[in-house]
């Protein structure tokens, strides 16, 4: 009797211990969502219940899923969510793994909550958000694990003359980001392997854009962590046309991939995760990831170091570590933007930061108007910057045309003492615009013209040639923003977003009480600009008395209509930060967060 009662102890000790194991879960699924709060609402009450943390994105296209929790609690959820029939062929990626052990990690993963969220994209694919995403439906082939690496064998064993593969046309694309493929990736010595380097994921596209003929007419493997930004980047590539038919991908990943070969097969080195197990390798446990600093062998992302310029993860060794380490990443490094520059007003160095928070804020580079400088223009914008303070960290620099004082004439008064006066700045000038004199005080020629930034016709190479400095040393930014001439200023820039790549990259711009710079007077004839664009001025004529309500329509009607929105308020030549106003801008701005 004795025995049976141990050998019952022992089946229900193996019943508690699988009760206690824990796991993460992974899915996506693009489908048709005709009711979104339906899905809201199931995903509380199945995830509370069942005590599931993590992250669900939502949207009328479908859901993308990481949780983690009890195998049996994630199981449970999977039977439910196989019950709606709009999870019909969704592939559930369970693993079972250790319970989370770095709260650091854990929390910046999103592992220490339930964040249920409504988006418009399952993933932000391309740097402008509001234009119309790629049509799912014309995703490239899925190849199971089998298929894939059945291709890649035939390539390793049917080499031409040269040594490469009798199939030419065959080519490996790693639709990840730059610090998850310098841990792991697909290698075969017969097929080329194309490597993006991209920061995030939504600067996949541009990279498409710029680099289609290495696509062209070839036969193209993509791959990712588990299939899903493959969907979206795959049917973009299918939707340039002919040559780019034979686009397939990796259906459920590298995870389904290591999973059919544990060994690794053609995949070195480990799978970067978003989850609290960083990266999962396979049975090998080789190693491909160097130390930034010393390059010695090393791939892990737990210490979670950071470029102090863009906030990308960075491989250090325990060596090289130190406290409060100033490390720049190898994009950063590459860019040219290894040192910050104090002679460019030090007070907008950028914040410091301790990198827990994966979803970094915005930076934006403000150009203030004519007539104005940094620390006046970051004044007037003091409540702007407070309200935007959980999403974005605002630089202000002075514009490179220093401006000569003037004043009104009168019977009585004498111009004020230089010493109690700011210097003011420009980015675009008149032609008769004069150095400052050594006198300092110049009487103005008449009263206040409000047209006169229509005369501001020079000055534009040596503000660019100023900026791409800015963007170098302090950079980088995500957006600029501009005010009234700055703005000018700032659409003048995006009109040339195209031949500064590599110099100024920014991902969007916001125009207040802008105009149209002379620059851009015969845009038109060059096809709308296509930079994402935020455009706030005064809907009353009259009520700007600095710049006409029409000049910043017209200067919003150059910029390609599906990425620009446009905020009409009843106030004057100012930023407005009162509700729906402020609503609306932070709704743009957290399209890029």
């Amino acid at each position: 009797m004795g025995r049976t009662n141990s050998c019952g102890d022992g089946e229900k000790q193996m019943i508690e211990d699988k009760e206690e194991q824990y796991g993460v879960l992974l899915y996506y699924k693009y489908t048709s969502v005709p009711d979104v709060d339906e899905l809201v609402s199931f995903y509380e009450s199945s995830c509370n219940s069942l005590g599931l943390l993590g992250r669900v994105r939502l949207s009328t296209h479908g859901v993308n899923v990481t949780v983690g929790g009890k195998l049996t609690a994630l199981e449970e959820h999977i039977a439910a969510a196989k019950s709606n029939c709009l999870f019909e062929g969704t592939d559930f990626k369970l693993a079972s793994c250790h319970h989370p052990l770095n709260d650091k990690v854990s929390q910046e993963c999103g592992f220490t909550s339930l964040s249920i969220r409504v988006v418009e994209e399952l993933v932000t694919f391309g740097t402008c958000p509001l234009l119309k995403s790629p049509d799912i439906s014309n995703a490239g082939k899925h190849l199971s694990a089998a298929e894939f690496h059945s291709v890649l064998q035939s390539a390793k064993e049917q080499p031409d003359e040269s040594g490469k593969s009798e199939d030419k046309e065959l080519v490996l694309l790693d639709a990840r980001n730059l610090y998850e493929t310098r841990i792991g990736k697909f290698e075969s010595e017969n097929v080329e392997t194309l490597d993006p380097e991209i920061r995030q994921y939504s600067d996949l596209a541009t990279w498409i854009d710029q680099n289609a003929e290495k696509l062209k007419g070839k036969n193209v493997l993509m791959y990712c962590t588990g299939g899903i930004r493959c969907e979206m980047a795959s049917a973009y590539i299918r939707s340039k046309g002919a040559g780019f038919e034979n686009t397939f991908q990796l259906y459920g990943g590298i995870q389904r991939y290591l999973e059919q070969f544990p060994s690794g097969g053609f995949f070195k080195g480990k799978n970067f995760v978003f989850d609290h197990r960083i990266s999962v390798g396979s049975s090998k446990e080789d190693i491909i990831g160097s130390c930034l600093l010393c390059n010695n062998t090393f791939d892990d992302y737990s210490p979670r170091c950071r470029c102090r310029l863009c906030r990308m993860l960075v491989l250090v060794c325990n060596h090289c570590q130190v406290k409060g380490g100033d490390y720049v990443c190898e994009l950063c490094r590459k860019h040219g933007k290894v040192q910050v520059s104090t002679s460019l007003d030090p007070s907008n160095q950028p914040c410091e930061s301790n990198g827990d928070d994966d979803r970094r804020k915005l930076r934006i580079l403000c150009l203030h108007g004519f007539r104005q400088n940094a620390s006046g223009f970051r004044g007037r914008t003091g409540s702007l910057a407070k309200k935007l303070k959980n999403i974005a960290e605002l630089v202000f620099i002075n514009a490179p045309h220093e401006l000569q004082f003037i004043y009104q004439t009168t019977a009585t008064t004498p111009p004020p003492s230089l010493g109690a006066c700011n210097k003011k700045f420009a980015w675009l000038v008149s032609p008769d615009f004069d150095e400052p004199s050594e006198t300092g005080w110049r009487v103005a020629q008449s009263q206040f013209d409000p047209f006169q930034y229509q005369n501001q016709t020079e000055g534009f190479d040596k503000s660019l040639t100023y900026l791409k400095t800015v963007f170098a040393e302090k950079g980088p930014f995500d957006g600029i923003l501009g005010f009234s001439q700055g703005a000018a200023m700032a659409a003048a820039v995006c009109g040339k977003q195209e031949q500064l790549l590599g110099e100024m990259d920014f991902r969007f711009c916001v125009l207040c009480s802008g105009f149209t710079p002379w620059p851009l007077l015969e845009r038109k004839e060059q096809g709308s600009i296509k930079c994402p664009s935020l455009h706030i001025f005064g809907s009353q004529p009259g009520k700007d008395r600095q710049i006409v309500t029409q000049a910043s329509s017209d200067l919003a009607g150059l910029f390609d209509q599906g990425c620009a929105t446009v905020i009409e308020h009843d106030f004057g030549h100012i930023i407005p930060t009162k509700s729906p106003f402020i609503d609306e801008i932070k709704a743009f701005l957290n399209q890029f967060v």
